[in-house]
């Protein structure tokens, strides 16, 4: 079982000393051997080599240094490992930041995709970012790489889940083999790019854990919400496209981890499993079984209920004009893979628009904020629905004219 967890960590007074100090930039004629480290301005973050749980294998990480036990936010070489301590970590002629071992074998490196004509350095930032910068920019944020691009398992305060658009940068979070091995597990955290998007968990290739999509206040799976600590947003443009979240409460260490065996946070119960109760089921958590159809909807498998058939409508559609549609509330709303939005679109537009489609089967506001706005329809069967008595949103199904 993977879960996607925030955990949040009360924060410890630290001290430097001429002992535990340690500049956080190394520059293009410094290296970063094994043993020693980097440490941002603020004492927070830490870089260096590591060995993982009880393995002996050593590799490049990022770790709270206010933490006693150490609790590692990214690494560097996932894929290959260095077996002894030869390694260490520079910037070559050409501006990029290499990690070798011995017989100066290339194991990982941070391409630029662009020619740097400056002078760079390596900086740890104490946002836990790791950046190439010009020697000069001091506090510019326009950096020529930085690790915040490739998260490990980690979400820090301030990074983006999801999409550069105008590059096709993917950042997205993938869950650690196990705690001996940092490589990529199977579980991966992303935002599928689609007209209606939304925040995805990964089981290989199988869809494992969904949002639901962004109301303008929240995910529809009501599962995160704002309060003293931590405070989140959802960006959607023709340039980017992502999740991130902010820390309010300065006192405090917040994290969203993807954790290939911690049971925490989500999925949170039997109801969060993608697709348990088929098409127009859905999954009540306080309901003898969990799934049961919709309003004017039957079980599809008849005698015996397999609940991956999903069900059925009691009286078929007209596919017309003829037909109309059914409210339904408090609902995490469907898969949005086949749906489509409008935001200039209002509720009765977006009825219209349903009514003259015949594959359109629900629509609802896209934008729950100020009694509603925007427009979302669905085209095609509808999966993975759950009740959420607190704080569920409306959705409008289509339904045969003698139903309603």
């Amino acid at each position: 079982m993977a879960d996607l967890v925030l955990l949040c960590t009360q924060q410890l007074p630290f001290f430097l000393s001429e002992f535990s100090f340690a500049p956080d930039i190394i520059t293009s004629s410094q290296t970063l051997n094994d043993g020693r480290t980097l440490i941002s301005k603020d004492g927070s973050f830490e870089l260096g080599f590591f060995s993982p749980g009880s393995s002996k294998n050593r590799y490049v990480g990022i770790w709270y240094k206010n933490i006693p036990v150490k609790t590692v936010v990214w690494v560097a070489n996932r894929l290959n490992l260095i077996n002894d301590s030869s390694g260490f970590l520079m910037i070559n002629k050409t501006g990029n930041l290499v990690l070798t071992s011995k017989s100066n074998i290339v194991v990982w490196s941070a391409y630029l995709s662009k020619e740097v004509r400056t002078p760079v350095v390596l900086q740890l930032l104490d946002s836990g970012n790791l950046v190439l910068r010009g020697e000069q920019d001091g506090d510019s944020e326009t950096y020529f790489w930085q690790s915040f691009d490739y998260p490990s398992d980690t979400l820090l305060p301030g990074m983006k889940l999801g999409w550069d658009l105008e590059t096709g940068l993917e950042r997205r979070v993938t869950s650690w083999k196990s705690f001996d091995d940092p490589s990529p597990g199977d579980f991966i955290w992303a935002i599928e790019r689609q007209d209606n998007p939304e925040v995805v968990m990964w089981k290989g290739s199988r869809k494992f854990y969904r949002t639901g999509p962004w109301n303008g206040l929240r995910f529809s799976a009501p599962s995160l919400r704002p309060n003293p600590v931590f405070s989140f947003s959802f960006v959607s443009n023709d340039v980017e496209l992502y999740y991130t979240f902010n820390i309010t409460n300065k006192a405090v260490i917040s994290r969203i981890i993807m954790n290939q065996t911690l049971y925490s946070d989500v999925p949170r119960d039997q109801c969060d499993t993608y697709g348990l109760c088929g098409a127009y089921g859905i999954c009540i958590i306080s309901q003898s079984p969990v799934c049961q159809c919709l309003k004017g909807f039957k079980h599809k498998s008849g005698g015996y209920v397999d609940w991956s058939k999903g069900c059925v409508r009691n009286k078929p559609l007209n596919y017309s004009r003829q037909d109309g549609f059914m409210k339904f509330t408090e609902l995490k709303l469907p898969d949005a893979t086949p749906s489509w939005v409008s935001k200039s679109m209002n509720l009765k537009e977006s009825r219209e628009g349903c009514l003259e489609n015949s594959f359109c089967m629900a629509y609802t506001n896209s934008d729950i904020r100020g009694g509603g706005s925007g427009c979302a329809m669905w085209f095609g069967d509808l999966i993975d629905m759950r009740s959420f008595p607190d704080g569920g949103q409306d959705l409008y199904i289509r339904m045969s004219a003698s139903e309603l």
